[in-house]
């Protein structure tokens, strides 16, 4: 069985004020381990990235035990789920260095073409990823449900923010997120997250953010002159 697998020791840099890992810190590992697997099983830059195609996250979903903390050892395992014609599943897990469960995650992704960014189809391009099935794995991700919205404010995106691809990276609407909802959930222990990406955002762009609560269950939206993201953020 072909699974990925990567140490990790939380530094000060990747925990918040809690002392807990950021969830943006976590989604950027999540995706830096689907690249590297990705490459691992031959299909990396040379048939993607070298040839005008980018890998983009439309759904993502996590499931949380606990968070990882501060000076602790975690282990990340990444495997890929059986493609669905377009849609390339992957899923993860995060345990602590002495086998403790942490979280589980899971992802859907596609390819893009850079220049039109429309969908391609992956076996013109010779592009094929064979499926794992560890029977761990937690549902595939679906989009977060709407709550009424309380809260609005408009952010402007900066360079800082922009990925490889060219547009706002998505561990970055985690930061935005919580910078919106920070004095509401701060001890709170984050149990869940589900997140939608549904239209790229450029540099310079401005997004109108709004956002709401009922009962630990935080949504958080953004748009341009349309949807954008959409984020469900579940705390104990």
């Amino acid at each position: 069985m072909d699974i990925y697998e990567r140490s990790y020791k939380i530094l000060s840099m990747d925990v918040d004020m809690d002392r807990r890992l950021r969830p943006s810190v976590l989604f950027s590992m999540l995706q830096e381990a689907s690249i590297a697997h990705t490459e691992e099983l031959g299909v990396g830059r040379e048939k993607t990235l070298d040839r005008g195609l980018l890998w983009i996250i439309s759904l993502q979903a996590v499931e949380i035990d606990r968070m990882p903390e501060y000076d602790e050892e975690i282990v990340l395992r990444s495997w890929p789920g059986e493609s669905l014609h377009l849609i390339f599943p992957r899923y993860f897990s995060i345990e602590t260095a002495q086998g403790e469960p942490l979280l589980k995650a899971s992802s859907l992704w596609t390819l893009i073409d850079q220049n039109t960014r429309k969908l391609i189809f992956p076996e013109k391009y010779g592009v094929f990823i064979e499926g794992e099935r560890t029977g761990s794995e937690i549902a595939l991700p679906s989009a977060p449900r709407p709550i009424p919205c309380t809260g609005s404010r408009r952010f402007q995106v900066p360079y800082s923010y922009i990925d490889i691809n060219g547009h706002m990276n998505n561990a970055r609407y985690l930061d935005l997120a919580l910078d919106c909802i920070h004095d509401k959930v701060s001890g709170m222990e984050l149990r869940s997250i589900r997140a939608e990406y549904s239209h790229e955002v450029r540099l310079g762009e401005t997004l109108e953010l709004s956002w709401g609560e009922d009962s630990g269950r935080f949504f958080i939206s953004g748009s341009t002159d349309k949807p954008c993201f959409r984020l469900g953020l579940q705390y104990a």
